[in-house]
């Protein structure tokens, strides 16, 4: 193979292998351990389906970006991310917790809209 036909592959396998190492990890969520932790910590705020939150000013989280939850979710472990009452809702939960808390609700057919 030419030097360029071989440096075009290797940078080829090297994003085709970190592309399925994503993959892989965006599958290791357990999509059944989220829902039972977010019906005993989130859905009193959230909603049970995670669309009807009790007050106006908290986000809907279903149909959210996994990866958006997620970061919010550390962040507001951290203390990066203010809130006071989130604060507190996070700082028992894993790391598995918050993956897999992130990918249930991206699993789940948000209701927010864009108007036109």
């Amino acid at each position: 193979m030419k030097p360029s036909k071989m440096h075009s592959f290797l940078r080829h396998a090297t994003v085709c292998a970190a592309l399925s190492s994503i993959g892989f990890a965006a599958q290791a969520a357990d999509l059944a351990a989220g829902k039972a932790k977010a019906e005993t910590v989130c859905a009193a705020c959230h909603g049970k389906d995670g669309n009807t939150p009790i007050d106006p000013s908290y986000p809907k989280l279903a149909g959210q970006y996994r990866d958006f939850l997620e970061r919010a979710l550390l962040d507001y472990k951290s203390g990066a991310r203010k809130n006071a009452i989130m604060a507190g809702q996070v700082q028992p939960l894993s790391r598995a917790d918050i993956e897999n808390l992130a990918a249930y609700y991206a699993s789940l057919p948000g209701s927010l809209r864009v108007k036109r």
